[in-house]
């Protein structure tokens, strides 16, 4: 018997099946317990029917990814049995409906078959609560089924399941808590009963959480969601597009934090009316993912021209067209750089973890309002589908910063002052030192102001005048030099691992690849390889200084990206003129996992590949 650090669980079924609340379920239990959680989400692009699974990584130590082989597959279906057999390490198990699957369809001899009869378990609970005729209704209970059963396989206290599917559906169908609860019971009894002695030898307990430690349990949507709202966001619109739905339906399901939400009819209209809402003063944004995006264009050099702080929050996914609706890429970095037709000022950013999502939709909503600009926010599907663990956020490290918004009185005294105005008239895009020009919103008294698709004057009327031109683009195109100034270093790039000195190479990533790579970095400490990543944050205005010196200092320089071309590093070598010696790549759809990078990295440091295609995945 051997008690595991760390655990990998996968189920999987036909969509619509129940996977999904079996993870939650599965990961709120294990991480009751004290444990570090990585939860992997993959489905297709259908409603119901096509094959999904769902990866639980536990650990003692924090972890960021997903990984290649699991100790415990659960399965509600052969397709399942069939696809992840192979994933299952040597003396793993395979837990399955024994009246779906049949044990012959298993091809491995070194696993343990662990049939558990479902519908049997299920009959006897409804003739308990007596609901035998909603039999074939409470086939739903499946999925508490599968969790006790395996964390009953694993020998994990059931006090602790109990609590959590009593939590799970206090909040949704209180009526239904006794009932899955007992469900429950009755599961974790019967593989305890019968598969006690399987010859199973993996056990879980639940281990101490170090005093004063808060964590919670969460998905990037969801921290992005909390993000925006710590942000002051109080106006979101957005247009329904996998994955990015899921923080707008989130932020609709409360309505408590004041958020005012709007699904419009397309994404034209979601920039459109998001850029109104920042115009009368109102933190705004919309969210979408690259399809969508493609359809803003328009709205955000309108925005780039009249110098509106609206946010973007772009949840990339698979491309081009619709390509991989409900699958990973890092396909939109290009596209958010030059997306447009002319030069306007935009910052961009790339969070690369879960707690990053959260604090950086702080610095975003800053960038917008400081800088009076369109900040493009760029996540993507991996994380913002992928449940993990995170500390407890806290807001003492969030500060809001309006930039130059003016007060009613501050207006008027411009409005009244020679500086500012000619006739009593208010100068929206008043010429400054450093291209900011003091904002007032719509509404405000004193404030008019016009705004238009051409160029202006300072007042906001139309001109052609070349000289006028001449320095209205200055003055915009200005204020990213003012903002590569001012932003701080940790908001540019963040370096991690050995000392740049030391380090056998140097990993430049963006992203939500910074979690494999984090992982893998771990393991080939191990051997004595010694890494040093970089990770990219500010993509706009480019870091240049700050990246040369990393590249510089770089014995071998590998990049690590989600896309075919290599996009950060075409970019690097467009701002920097350095390339990179080496790449790893991956456009499956499919998200990296620590094993594939690590074997990815020892293939360029030992056997000196020039590109390493990665492809590991159902």
């Amino acid at each position: 018997m051997e008690y595991l650090k760390e655990l990998v669980w996968l189920i999987g079924g036909p969509q619509g099946s129940g996977v999904d609340s079996s993870a939650s379920t599965f990961a709120k239990a294990v991480a009751a317990g004290g444990y570090h959680i990585f939860g992997s989400r993959e489905y297709h692009s259908n409603i119901m029917g096509e094959h999904s699974y769902y990866q639980i990584r536990a650990s003692e130590k924090e972890i960021h990814s997903s990984v290649n082989q699991v100790h415990l597959l659960a399965t509600f279906d052969p397709e399942t049995l069939h696809i992840h057999q192979e994933s299952v390490i040597p003396g793993g198990a395979v837990l399955f409906d024994q009246a779906a699957t049949k044990p012959e369809e298993l091809k491995r001899k070194d696993v343990v078959l662990i049939p558990v009869p479902y519908m049997e378990l299920i009959k006897q609970v409804a003739v308990e609560f007596g609901k035998e005729k909603d039999t074939q209704k409470l086939a739903v209970m499946k999925n508490v089924l599968s969790v006790s059963a395996s964390l009953s396989l694993l020998e994990y206290p059931f006090e602790i399941l109990a609590r959590t599917v009593e939590g799970f559906f206090k909040a949704k169908k209180p009526k239904l808590v006794k009932m899955n609860v007992r469900a429950a019971e009755v599961a974790y009894n019967y593989v305890r009963e019968k598969f006690g002695n399987s010859g199973f030898q993996y056990r879980l307990k639940p281990i101490p959480t170090p005093p004063g430690e808060r964590r919670i349990l969460l998905n990037g949507s969801q921290a992005a969601a909390l993000g925006k709202i710590m942000a002051g966001c109080r106006f979101q619109t957005y247009y329904p597009i996998t994955p990015a739905s899921d923080e707008s339906e989130f932020l609709e399901s409360h309505p408590e934090f004041g958020v005012v939400v709007v699904q419009c009819e397309d994404e034209i209209s979601s920039i459109c009316m998001a850029i109104g809402g920042a115009e009368t003063g109102v933190r705004a944004s919309t969210a979408t993912s690259g399809p969508g995006f493609c359809l803003m264009v328009e709205g955000m050099g309108w925005s780039g021209m009249n110098e509106v702080p609206v946010v973007i929050y772009d949840y990339q996914r698979g491309g081009p067209s619709t390509g991989l609706p409900t699958r990973f890429e890092q396909g939109d970095l290009k596209f958010a750089l030059s997306a447009g037709h002319g030069d306007f000022p935009r910052i961009v950013m790339a969070p690369g973890d879960t707690e990053e999502y959260f604090y950086f939709g702080m610095d975003a909503f800053n960038y917008a309002e400081k800088y009076q600009c369109p900040v493009v926010y760029l996540l993507d599907k991996n994380l913002a589908n992928s449940t993990s663990t995170v500390s407890w956020f806290d807001p003492n490290q969030l500060n809001v910063d309006r930039g130059a918004l003016l007060t009613d009185e501050e207006l008027l005294k411009m409005v009244q002052s020679n500086g500012s105005s000619q006739n009593g008239k208010y100068k929206r895009f008043q010429f400054t030192e450093n291209g900011i020009s003091p904002r007032a919103t719509a509404g405000q008294e004193g404030g008019v102001f016009w705004n238009t698709g051409d160029e202006h004057n300072e007042y906001g009327h139309i001109t052609e005048d070349p000289e006028l031109r001449l320095k209205m683009m200055q003055k915009r195109m200005g204020k990213l030099d003012t903002a590569a100034k001012e932003i701080p270093l940790n908001k540019k790039i963040k370096t991690y691992g050995a000392r740049a000195e030391e380090a056998d190479c140097l990993v430049v990533t963006w992203g939500s690849m910074k979690g494999p790579i984090l992982d893998a970095m771990e393991d080939l400490k191990k051997e004595g390889i010694k890494v040093r990543l970089l990770q990219m944050i500010l993509m706009n205005p480019f870091p240049v200084p700050e990246v040369m010196k990393e590249l510089n200092a770089a014995k071998l320089k590998i990049g690590v990206e989600m896309n075919y071309s290599g996009q950060l590093c075409s970019l690097i070598r467009e701002k920097t003129g350095v390339a990179m010696d080496s790449f790893i790549l991956k456009w499956t759809g499919r998200p990296m996992t620590r094993d594939e990078v690590r074997d990815g990295l020892r293939k360029i440091l030992k056997q000196h590949e020039k590109k390493v295609v990665l492809t590991h995945g159902a």
